[in-house]
């Protein structure tokens, strides 16, 4: 009897314990993109008017991520990028953030940070690797990396802050209202 109630144990135990549910994956980091872009024009009157360096370029991050929750209250991005040795680290807390996969955040390096740290090298061969965690109540709830690396290489790299700006501290700050969660503090 007992044999038999061993047998039968053992062959419903992994069944038993694969239809236990699998945690649900609140936020999911489903891409990060990055491009060289240019100062935007605009047009206005009642001061003199002054023209941008168009050969200048900012470095633009976008990540695009999937939430589960219906909508979350707030979430923090914090931004490792790694730029010719140097890691620029800056991050932005967004709010109102509702559930899909086309959710989006976006950080910027200005056109003179790019210069002073690409030490005379082509900027767009400057860029080794971005990383990005979202990061909910303290906790890291998702991590990615552009290039393939461990998780968490930036670590123990020391972090240069400042260079990295939100949507907010840009000239792009008018522009793709739609296309980004509100930063906190607007």
């Amino acid at each position: 009897m007992k044999a038999n109630s061993l047998l039968s144990l053992s062959f419903f135990l992994p069944l038993i314990a694969s239809a236990q549910p699998r945690s649900v994956v609140d936020f999911q980091i489903t891409k990060i993109t990055k491009n060289l872009i240019s100062t935007p024009q605009f047009a206005y009157s009642g001061a003199p008017a002054y023209q941008t360096n168009q050969r200048d370029r900012w470095l633009e991050v976008e990540v695009q991520f999937a939430a589960t929750p219906e909508l979350t209250d707030e979430l923090t991005f914090k931004y490792y990028i790694l730029f010719n040795g140097n890691l620029l680290a800056g991050e932005v807390t967004q709010v109102n953030i509702p559930a899909g996969r086309e959710n989006r955040s976006v950080m910027y390096v200005p056109p003179r940070a790019l210069a002073r740290f690409a030490n005379n090298r082509p900027i767009a061969e400057s860029c080794q690797n971005i990383a990005v965690q979202i990061v909910q109540s303290g906790t890291v709830k998702a991590e990615s990396s552009l290039a393939r690396a461990q998780p968490q290489w930036f670590a123990t790299l020391p972090q240069i802050s400042g260079f990295v700006l939100n949507k907010d501290q840009t000239p792009f700050a008018p522009l793709y209202w739609d296309r980004y969660p509100q930063i906190k503090g607007r």
